[in-house]
């Protein structure tokens, strides 16, 4: 998506409805909405980071298979069609997403773990302990 810089309010106006700024607003916008990712880096953890606002955590399913990790959800239909709002602009919709991401080695997919707060799904991967090399000393005879 880019965004169109507007230097000349007066001209910029006149053209807003001309140009579409945003590819998200012509009809049917669910069917490729995608939710915003962060991911960071600490010490000892990688964070992902996904806006997930209006989803339950009971909605969203997490899965790491092959160094892959899945984070999805899935709305089924019949709750989708008993909604019967009419939006008149809807510039998010992530009912049903999936988004894949490549984890490094240094992973430890066993200790992954997720927190779901204010419409934020925080993924804690945390690094693999690099287990030190022991020192030893030979003794020749």
């Amino acid at each position: 998506m880019n965004l169109i810089k507007k230097n000349n309010p007066v001209l910029s106006s006149i053209f807003d409805e001309l140009f579409i700024e945003n590819r998200l607003d012509i009809a049917n916008c669910e069917k490729f909405s995608i939710p915003a990712v962060n991911i960071s880096e600490k010490n000892t953890i990688f964070v992902v980071e996904i806006v997930i606002p209006g989803i339950s955590k009971n909605d969203v399913t997490i899965e790491v298979e092959e160094n892959i990790l899945k984070v999805s959800s899935k709305i089924s239909d019949e709750i989708l069609t008993e909604d019967t709002t009419k939006y008149l602009r809807k510039d998010f919709d992530f009912k049903n997403f999936e988004r894949k991401f490549t984890l490094p080695q240094i992973i430890d997919t066993e200790n992954i773990n997720a927190t779901h707060k204010d419409g934020i799904l925080a993924i804690s991967l945390p690094k693999k302990i690099e287990e030190k090399a022991v020192k030893k000393m030979v003794e020749i005879s």
